[in-house]
């Protein structure tokens, strides 16, 4: 199953098109909206995912794209590259006996993906490169922003927006 884009989705993808450029990294590319979405500003987008159907599905999809690779990757583990501009849209909710998926829950309290994707990222990040990503205040926000700072990360909201039973955040993180 590929994780369909919803309201967090279109909320990052306003400030992908604002802000993307350079060589470009969308982690857990889904269907590729994000990576779509920073296509016409990059000068490469690099998208991945660790589920193969993704993967396929994207390069059936987005093909005419030139400047578009896609590879099936969990985190950075097929990664060796740096970026100047790096997408996440992580799976953010905390795990409960409703919601164990991989494609949305982050973890036993939700954002255990996204500490272990900051503590990567890092050695993936161009020097003034930048981390646009996406969570939900069912994520514990103050958990994650606690995690950017430890690991050296300036964070900056960008946006938000509430959603039936939660907040919707994006976040910029920069070294």
């Amino acid at each position: 199953m590929i994780y369909l884009p919803r309201e967090d989705s279109y909320l990052l993808k306003k400030w992908v098109e604002k802000l993307a450029h350079g060589d470009v990294l969308d982690m857990g590319t889904g269907t590729g909206i994000q990576a779509f979405a920073a296509a016409p500003k990059a000068k490469k987008v690099i998208a991945v995912d660790k589920n193969p159907e993704a993967i396929e599905y994207c390069k059936n999809a987005f093909h005419i794209f030139e400047n578009v690779e896609f590879r099936e990757s969990d985190l950075f583990s097929n990664v060796p590259e740096k970026f100047d501009f790096i997408i996440f849209n992580p799976p953010y909710l905390p795990e409960s006996k409703y919601d164990k998926e991989i494609d949305t829950t982050g973890g036993k309290e939700g954002w255990e993906t996204i500490a272990k994707f900051l503590k990567e990222a890092k050695k993936h990040l161009n020097k003034k490169g930048q981390i646009v990503m996406v969570f939900s205040s069912l994520t514990n926000p103050k958990k994650v922003l606690e995690v950017a700072k430890k690991l050296g990360y300036k964070a900056k909201l960008l946006d938000k927006k509430h959603i039936n039973f939660e907040d919707i955040f994006v976040y910029e993180f920069s070294i």
